[in-house]
């Protein structure tokens, strides 16, 4: 009988129960392994769906937020235009055409004479005027002008004496910025009381402003007197007025007369600085300004105020008063006289005008 069968029949079946247990493991294992990227890839998809969603929805209220706008703005705009808004649109045009035809008759008329307060200020003789002197002052120098009046400048019946030989003395001021305040009404009483000054009713008196009374003192003195010569002065000047009536009558038939202490000088680049000019690029490499009278005291003769009169509204301004009207008479067949009696300095020989 043979006992080893049974022992040797058992050996191949507990080694097979035993492999394939491993085997089922592995198959576990490898499962959980591929599953894992799974489910990573469907997060992320499950989020890109979100925000694809979530974008198409927003754009979805964008659009029709904007058609109801449009809807509401066409609801509100007239489709069509009536008769009255066609007639309303063309007599517009028609007054525009017409403000521009009436500036440019205004121009035409100013050019050939016909000025605005018609009725001159020339005497009751009706003969023409030999000066007309505007000396600049402003708010804060009444105790100057008071000084002036007891010195240089005649006052009450002499003032009116020498305009009856052909000599109007004004002091010159615009308005305050603040139009009608306690510095105007100043200015108004005080004028009331000596009736020496020639009002700008259309410059605003301030420092920024000064390069522009030159235009506003000439066009209206001219509209105002009429005269040989009209005379800017600064209010730091002392004037020897037969001096410069003397002068003036012996340059009284020249035409286009610009008299002056003629001078030229650097221009100054840098802000901050005193004379400071802000358009210094346009004087060249050399900066230097082009020759033109000092201003403490200038004269122009008539024809050629006119034409500052006349043109006032298109005339450039520069830094300062000057400079701005001697680049005026550059485009001009003007007469250039340097003269050393207008060099106004301390000393007073042989000059008709000093430092105050």
């Amino acid at each position: 009988m043979d006992f080893s069968s049974p022992y040797r029949e058992g050996l191949p079946t507990s080694s097979a129960s035993s492999s394939s247990s491993k085997a089922e493991r592995r198959s576990r294992s490898k499962s959980l392994q591929t599953s894992k990227p799974s489910i990573v890839m469907a997060f992320f998809s499950c989020v890109a769906w979100l925000y694809v969603a979530g974008r198409l929805w927003q754009d979805a209220e964008n659009r029709n937020l904007l058609a109801n706008l449009l809807k509401k703005n066409a609801d509100q705009r007239p489709k069509v235009l009536t008769v009255e808004d066609k007639l309303m649109v063309l007599g517009c045009k028609d007054l525009e055409r017409r403000i521009v035809e009436a500036e440019m008759e205004l121009t035409s008329a100013k050019s050939q004479g016909y000025l605005k307060n018609q009725l001159q200020q020339s005497g009751s003789s009706g003969k023409r005027l030999l000066a007309v002197i505007g000396v600049y002052t402003g708010f804060g120098s009444r105790l100057k002008r008071n000084v002036f009046r007891a010195s240089w400048m005649p006052k009450g019946d002499a003032l009116r004496k020498l305009e009856e030989k052909g000599v109007v003395i004004r002091f010159v001021i615009g308005r305050s910025p603040n139009r009608g305040d306690s510095l105007d009404r100043t200015i108004d009483e005080e004028n009331r009381l000596t009736k020496d000054f020639l009002i700008l009713e259309g410059h605003e008196e301030a420092q920024e402003e000064l390069p522009k009374k030159a235009k506003f003192f000439f066009s209206t003195a001219i509209q105002n007197w009429d005269a040989d010569f009209y005379v800017k002065v600064d209010e730091n000047i002392d004037l020897d007025v037969d001096g410069l009536i003397e002068l003036l009558e012996s340059r009284r038939h020249q035409d286009s007369a610009y008299i002056g202490c003629m001078k030229s000088g650097g221009v100054i680049t840098e802000e901050g600085k005193p004379w400071y000019e802000p358009d210094w690029w346009k004087f060249g490499d050399e900066k230097s300004y082009f020759r033109h009278a000092a201003g403490s005291l200038f004269i122009l003769s008539k024809n050629l105020a006119h034409y500052i009169n006349v043109n006032s509204v298109s005339l450039k301004t520069y830094a300062h008063d000057d400079i701005s009207v001697g680049s005026w008479m550059m485009g001009l067949q003007a007469t250039y006289i340097d003269d050393s009696r207008l060099c106004c300095s301390n000393s007073k020989q042989d000059k008709v005008c000093s430092l105050a």
